[in-house]
């Protein structure tokens, strides 16, 4: 599985200096933490799960999570598990049959409920489990994570890779008077099983609701208040270069199109140098489909270190991927720190001539960017994001 094979040979010669690489479950877990991209939720009950995967149904898609919990009601989680259970029998079928190699399939995870339902599902799939890359465990707390976690260990292994991925998004989190005491907790236990953690992930619509707030398709979790402290201090506890973990950007809830309220998010000069008035036409189309406001919370998930990004629509995919690949600028700079830091060298001036680049400082920001770049690859230097997105998704 890689990124961006909707684009043609010829088109991903063109865009990228250093192409994206392949990726399964079975790659090394530090490098494979960067590669789940937009991380689609669909509920359990969904009909057809396996053909949708078999068809490739969403283009783009790497990486999904089947939804135990908030997709579906109290009163249908027996049925959603047997439906789950029975569209992954018939995938595994379908891999076995040799028409499909299981590694060219997205990397899937279900979220569950508890330690039971883990336990049952593990019974009834069988072998049928190798198929998945993990479980997510949702509002997951320093109280209810270690059962969670110790049957993963024994789950995990290296013929079959296991992994786990929290998402935090209780009172316990966000409220401040708890916070940073629970944080801590699920950091300390999180490391006891390090090797078992794929990503950290965060629940913005759960924070919200225990406040009731409700974001609109013009408001980004950081411009909430009491979301954007919690994130910061999420970011703190769990991406400290002494003991990182890759922390996933939270939910976008927006994809149908309204008439706008509020000034759009994506100012008109970049789309004017860049395109002219045919940028200007394309900028539009952006915001008519509430995408702008998609846009500045990626990057604003990218500039606070998160990488990576939970959806609930497909059309969402080819953004974030998009958004998460490395800049020339970015992947030239990094690869020189490295070299600097292993010659034992300070400071030096960047070779664009704009920004110096400070070695010691900057070296776990070059480490992350150079994970990053072997999966989502690097852009040609004449290129941005901003063209992947107009390429594929709006031309």
């Amino acid at each position: 599985m890689e990124f961006f094979t909707y684009f043609y040979e010829d088109e991903i010669e063109r865009f990228f200096f250093r192409r994206p690489g392949a990726i399964t479950k079975f790659t090394n877990r530090d490098l494979l933490s960067y590669g789940l991209g937009a991380t689609l939720y669909m509920p359990a009950t969904r009909p057809n799960i396996h053909q949708e995967i078999l068809s490739n149904k969403h283009e783009g898609l790497t990486s999904l999570v089947i939804d135990l919990e908030d997709a579906i009601g109290d009163n249908e989680v027996e049925l959603a598990e047997n439906l789950l259970v029975r569209e992954l029998l018939k995938l595994y079928a379908e891999c076995n049959k040799g028409f499909l190699n299981a590694e060219d399939l997205p990397l899937m995870f279900i979220r569950i409920r508890q330690l039971d339902q883990l336990k049952r599902l593990k019974d009834e799939l069988g072998d049928a489990l190798n198929l998945l890359t993990g479980v997510v465990i949702p509002k997951f707390s320093a109280e209810n994570g270690r059962g969670i976690l110790e049957m993963v260990r024994t789950i995990h292994t290296e013929t079959h890779p296991f992994y786990v991925m929290p998402i935090l998004e209780s009172a316990s989190v966000i409220q401040k008077e708890t916070r940073m005491e629970e944080l801590l907790k699920i950091k300390h236990l999180l490391d006891q099983y390090r090797d078992y953690i794929l990503n950290v992930r965060i629940g913005a619509t759960d924070f919200c609701g225990l406040y009731g707030i409700r974001r609109n398709m013009d408001t980004t979790v950081y411009d909430i208040a009491v979301l954007r402290d919690c994130i910061s201090d999420i970011i703190n506890v769990f991406q400290r270069f002494d003991s990182p973990y890759v922390v996933s950007g939270p939910v976008w809830e927006y994809f149908s199109a309204k008439k706008r309220m509020l000034k759009p998010q994506l100012r008109q000069t970049p789309f004017r140098e860049r395109y002219g008035e045919e940028g200007l036409k394309w900028r539009a189309k952006l915001i008519d489909e509430n995408m702008d406001g998609l846009i500045r919370e990626i990057l604003m998930d990218i500039s606070n270190g998160l990488t990576g990004k939970t959806i609930i629509h497909p059309s969402h995919i080819k953004v974030v991927q998009a958004l998460n690949v490395v800049s020339y600028e970015e992947y030239i700079d990094a690869s020189n720190i490295i070299k600097a830091f292993d010659e034992n060298n300070g400071v030096m001036k960047s070779e664009f001539a704009n920004k110096m680049n400070e070695v010691k400082p900057h070296y776990f920001w070059a480490q992350k960017i150079l994970l990053k770049s072997q999966v989502y690859g690097v852009l040609h230097e004449e290129f941005t994001s901003i063209d992947l997105i107009r390429k594929e998704v709006y031309v």
